[in-house]
């Protein structure tokens, strides 16, 4: 599973239902990034990876 950081709890937790997705990132690279919830409190959560191939 994958950790992220959940604001509105201030800790780091496990992400509910994580999915990679591809944003744009400066000069028109791509970014990969994970999206999911937090298990706790329900706020989604997000965490940028690296850039896409």
């Amino acid at each position: 599973m994958t950790t992220a950081y959940c604001v509105k709890c201030k800790a780091k937790q496990e992400m509910k239902d994580p999915k990679e997705i591809v944003m744009n990132g400066k000069g028109g690279t791509k970014r990969r990034a994970m999206k999911g919830e937090c298990p706790k409190c329900g706020t989604k959560m997000f965490r940028i990876l690296g850039k896409a191939d």
